[in-house]
This record gives structure tokens, C-alpha cells and sequence, in this order.
């Protein structure tokens, strides 16, 4: 019986040997294709990674291509920059403000002074009048426009209406119509007819000569007031027009802006006998040669005591150009202006239509 017994299980035994073999060939192809599997992965990455590489050095390229032209740009427009920067100072600029005393100041604004005397010995003010009730019409009428253009418009005025009474008395649209060149014809009207009213009531038809009078008139400034002091009554005083106000800034005198200031600190600086041939010499400047926009600084005889020097043309030969009036051989303001100007060379301005 346990021959039997042996006998049968003996064949058992190959045949798990072939069962084992089989899974184990079987375990060994999963395996090979798991390790194809991440060969296959791993060739995937390596060449994600040298796609990468490449395109690293293409943006590279491209940047270090793209920052020359950049950089090339930039600098094409630096130069630029500094050629403006240079071009900039083409005219000369302004002197600074200079630091000097007071009495140095006097020492200045005096001979700047005394050489416009010696450049305009034949200054006066340039309103033409026969008497100071003229002088004070003129005066009135010379807001917002020329002395000339008053001068021209004048002697129809005073031909029609040759005394305050005339005037006081006139039909407002005539003087209106004769006013009209003037500009804001209408105000001055009423100005002028107001003022000859208060002459004739309360002055006897006389121009009063003294200051506080003078203002109480319609239409009358402590501007004109002293325009007609100084030039009808001999009796000092500073005319702050528009002329005058700017020069004296320029020449640092004053850094006042307001009329009455500008009177005090210029006032301040010269003796009162002074005031009216001052106010005159200025003005005759500001007109001819040291003008608001185009100061023809290269022509000008105070060059040197000027701390604008600059502001304007300094080339000489441009700078006479610019001159206007006797110095520039063109009509003056007045078309009857005193026989020192006309022996100066200054010619008369012509009437009103005239050319």
C-alpha cells in the first residue's frame, strides 16, 4: 500500500515546476514592459528638457538682441537731451539779483539817472498841450492807449470844446464820436465831461495845483495829478506809468508792483527837485530802447549798471534795429513837440488820417 501511495504523487511535482516557470516568465514580461514604460517616460522628459535647453538660449538671444536696440535707442536720445539742455542758453540771461547796500543803490539809480539825461537832454512829456486844462484832458484820455493817438485825436476836441465850460456843456454822443480812436470811448466820455463839470463848479473853471484837488477830480490818479504838477506847475512829482514802473524793476530799484509803492521807494532814492525830469528820462528809456518784449539791450548806454542786461537782443547791429523814435529816424508822439526835441533830430508825429 505505501508503494501504491508513493508512486501516484511523484508526478505531482513537474508539473508545479511548470506552473512556477510560467508565472514566473510571465512576472518578468510585466516587468520588462514596466521598465519600457518608464524608459519611455524618462526619453519623454529628456526631451521636454532639451526642447527646454533650446528655447532657453533662443529667448536669451532674443533679449540680448532686443536690450542693444534698447539700449542703442536710448542712447540716440540722451544726446538729445543734452543738445536741448545746450541749445537753451542761446540768449544771454538775465543777470542775477545783486546784493548791495542802500547807499550803494542810491550811488547806482543816480548815475543811471544822470546818463539817460545825457542820452535825452531834450526829454519832456509827451502830450501835446497849450495850457494845463489840455494837459489834464490829454492825461485822462491817455489810459489804455497811445500818447500819440491822443495827440492826434486832441485837436478836435479842444477846437469844439476849448474851455472846461464848453465841455462841461457838450452833447455826450458828439464827444463820444470824436473819442472813438481812443478806445473805451464811452468812459472817457463821461470822464472828461464829469471832470470839466467839477472845474467849472467848484474851480472856476481853473485846473487847481495842488495834489489833493487834483484827485478829487473825475477820472484823476495820483498819476495824472502829477503829470500835470510837474509839467503844468513846475511843482515836482514821480508819474508811475507803465514804463516806468517796469524799468525800475528792471534796474532793481524797487520790487514793487503798486503804483503808490513805486512812487514811495523811487521817491526815496532821488532829491524831490529830481522827481519830474526822472520820471521823463525813465520813460523816454522805457519807450525807445528798453521795450516790454524786445529790450534792445546791445544799444543800450546803461548797459553796464543794468542787472537785466540780457533780457533782450545784445547783439549791437540787431539791437539798433529795434529802436524806435528819433533814435530809430520814425515820427516821435507829439505832432507839436518842443523845438529841443526837433533840433534833436526828433521828427513830429503826423496828424490824425494823415499817410
Amino acid at each position: 500500500m505505501k508503494t501504491t501511495k508513493a508512486a501516484k504523487s511523484t508526478p505531482v511535482k513537474p508539473v508545479a515546476k511548470k506552473a512556477a516557470k510560467k508565472a514566473a516568465q510571465k512576472a518578468t514580461a510585466a516587468s520588462g514592459k514596466a521598465t519600457g514604460v518608464a524608459k519611455k517616460a524618462t526619453a519623454t522628459i529628456k526631451k521636454a528638457a532639451a526642447a527646454s535647453k533650446k528655447a532657453a538660449p533662443a529667448k536669451t538671444a532674443a533679449s540680448k538682441k532686443a536690450a542693444p536696440a534698447k539700449t542703442a535707442a536710448s542712447k540716440k536720445a540722451a544726446p538729445a537731451k543734452t543738445v536741448a539742455k545746450k541749445a537753451a542758453p542761446a540768449q544771454a540771461a538775465p543777470k542775477k539779483a545783486i546784493v548791495e547796500s542802500h547807499a550803494a543803490l542810491v550811488r547806482r539809480a543816480r548815475r543811471i539817472n544822470r546818463e539817460l539825461a545825457e542820452v535825452y537832454p531834450y526829454a519832456h512829456p509827451e502830450l501835446d498841450f497849450e495850457n494845463p486844462f489840455q494837459l489834464v484832458i490829454a492825461t485822462v484820455l491817455s489810459a489804455q492807449t497811445t500818447d500819440l493817438r491822443v495827440n492826434q485825436t486832441t485837436p478836435g476836441l479842444f477846437a469844439k470844446y476849448p474851455t472846461p465850460e464848453d465841455l462841461a456843456a457838450a452833447n455826450p454822443e458828439e464827444v463820444e464820436e470824436i473819442l472813438r480812436p481812443t478806445g473805451f470811448f464811452r468812459a472817457k466820455t463821461k470822464s472828461v465831461i464829469g471832470l470839466s463839470k467839477a472845474l467849472a463848479e467848484d474851480f472856476g473853471g481853473e485846473v487847481p495845483g495842488r495834489l489833493e484837488d487834483l484827485v478829487k477830480l473825475p477820472g484823476v490818479g495820483r498819476k495824472t495829478a502829477f503829470v500835470v504838477l510837474g509839467n503844468a506847475f513846475g511843482r515836482p512829482g514821480i508819474t508811475v506809468d507803465t514804463h516806468f514802473g517796469r524799468l525800475v524793476r528792471r534796474w532793481q530799484w524797487t520790487d514793487e508792483t503798486d503804483p503808490d509803492k513805486v512812487e514811495a521807494a523811487v521817491g526815496a532814492l532821488f532829491p524831490k527837485s529830481e522827481w519830474t525830469m526822472l520820471s521823463h528820462h525813465v520813460i523816454f528809456h522805457g519807450r525807445r530802447i528798453c521795450h516790454a518784449r524786445k529790450p534792445a539791450c546791445g544799444a543800450c548806454p546803461i548797459a553796464p549798471l543794468c542787472p537785466a542786461y540780457g533780457a533782450g537782443e545784445t547783439d549791437p547791429e540787431k539791437a539798433r534795429k529795434l529802436l524806435k523814435y528819433e533814435k530809430g529816424g520814425f515820427p516821435g508822439q507829439r505832432l507839436n513837440p518842443p523845438q529841443s526835441y526837433l533840433d534833436a533830430g526828433g521828427i513830429p508825429a503826423p496828424p490824425l488820417g494823415a499817410g
